[in-house]
């Protein structure tokens, strides 16, 4: 059985965004279909719309902490204080990994810029460097939010 981190890679080679690409391979642990989550993270994907903002793979594993532990509302203060908390961990993590969570920093270039998105293609960055970023969202998510018996079903609502 292929990896999590390979098939998001592989996803992502394939043309999905790097959001879409890291929380699709999560869909059957939330228990959500892969067409729901793959729209919802769409915007996600090239720094939040090509605005330069956090890394899609980083947006793309903030969806899955939020559909896995967040708050259904108003009185869930303690899935939205252990959600933020999961996350802040992942993103600690993730910059630690790679020198920073945005976008523009991670490719050194601003894609909301003409110039920067014709220099990230141009380069090929987001074919040479973003498969790092992709993997490593995979490879902390999974580090943090464990493993899962999917045939058990999602988590229930908190």
């Amino acid at each position: 059985m292929e990896k999590r981190s390979e098939e998001a890679v592989s996803r992502f080679m394939r043309g999905y965004s790097c959001a879409q690409a890291v929380s699709s391979v999560f869909a059957a642990d939330i228990g959500v279909s892969e067409e729901v989550i793959l729209r919802a993270a769409t915007g996600f994907g090239g720094g939040m719309g090509h605005t330069g903002g956090a890394c899609g793979a980083v947006s793309g594993a903030v969806l899955v902490l939020g559909l896995l532990f967040g708050s259904t509302g108003p009185d869930g203060k303690a899935a939205k204080d252990e959600t933020y908390a999961l996350v802040r961990e992942f993103t600690t993590r993730f910059t630690i990994r790679n020198g920073a969570a945005s976008c523009t920093e991670l490719l050194g270039c601003d894609l909301s810029t003409d110039e920067g998105l014709a220099r990230a293609r141009e380069q090929n960055l987001t074919r040479t460097i973003c498969p790092r970023y992709v993997r490593d969202a995979v490879e902390i998510l999974e580090e943090i939010v464990g493993p899962r018996d999917v045939t058990s079903g999602p988590l229930q609502a908190r």
